[in-house]
């Protein structure tokens, strides 16, 4: 748990320092995903500097995917939200107002009854359809991003959010499906690809709707996006599971956490 929160630390103050840097890159010339806004913005030192970060909290989500239920992980993740209002209070010199610091505070709370609940990681590997299936998410992740151009702007900044949302989920579970690193299985199986193109793809659409449309819906949907599905593969498919009788707690913890994450959702946005 402190590795996932640590994950959360640096994701949550990347987070601001990538909004930032996509706000000043040239806009492009259309309304969905812009794979060369992502090329503009890596010559800004602010959006390197949040790459580096998301690097260390990858390593460390890495270790608690393979220690705590997705779940746990994920609410963990979505509480990044918090560190990023924190974050933006001090940098963006932005006011957090009496329900902010309560959502602040709830998330925090979700947390510290996700850790009483959690149990151990399933110890199911995962069957062959669900990493074949998880590829093909991915996929999906960047046909959405495509299609998000044609979409009005409001709807489009939710889809983009959800999408890089799923995206990022991807990477959670195929953390989890990939069980041994030998070098002829691990290129056999497709989560690593899974792992690859979800990651790649949830930047892109993340990126862009940094820049596009409301940046307040987006990070909304990338939460929703992020948590819920991962939660439910990790229970059904992967045998997740809370300690004895506090299932319960387990999914008040969560949803109480994911609730001030939305609260949050603003502070995606300088």
């Amino acid at each position: 748990m402190f590795c996932a929160l640590g994950s959360a630390i640096c994701y949550g103050t990347a987070s601001v320092l990538q909004a930032m840097a996509a706000k000043t890159a040239a806009p492009g010339s259309g309304s969905g995903v812009d794979a060369a806004l992502l090329l503009r913005a890596l010559r800004n030192w602010r959006y390197l500097l949040g790459l580096a970060l998301d690097g260390c909290g990858f390593l460390l989500q890495i270790v608690a995917l393979r220690s705590l239920p997705i779940y746990a992980v994920g609410a963990a993740l979505a509480a990044s939200l918090a560190v990023t209002a924190l974050v933006a209070s001090r940098l963006l010199r932005t006011e957090l107002s009496r329900v902010e610091w309560g959502a602040v505070a709830t998330v925090c709370a979700g947390l510290a009854l996700l850790g009483l609940a959690s149990g151990a990681e399933g110890d199911r590997t995962g069957s062959a359809a669900l990493r074949w299936s998880l590829l093909g998410v991915a996929v999906a992740v960047l046909l959405v991003g495509a299609l998000a151009g044609q979409l009005p702007t409001r709807p489009r900044a939710l889809v983009l959010g959800l999408g890089a949302g799923a995206g990022f989920g991807v990477v959670e579970v195929a953390v989890r499906l990939i069980d041994s690193l030998a070098v002829p299985q691990v290129l056999a199986n497709p989560a690593l690809y899974a792992l690859l193109l979800g990651g790649a793809a949830a930047f892109l659409l993340l990126t862009s709707a940094f820049q596009r449309g409301s940046v307040t819906v987006a990070t909304a949907g990338m939460v929703l996006g992020e948590t819920v599905g991962p939660a439910v593969v990790g229970v059904v498919w992967l045998g997740d599971h809370t300690r004895t009788g506090l299932a319960w707690l387990a999914v008040l913890g969560f949803t109480i956490a994911v609730a001030g994450a939305l609260t949050l959702a603003r502070f995606g946005e300088p």
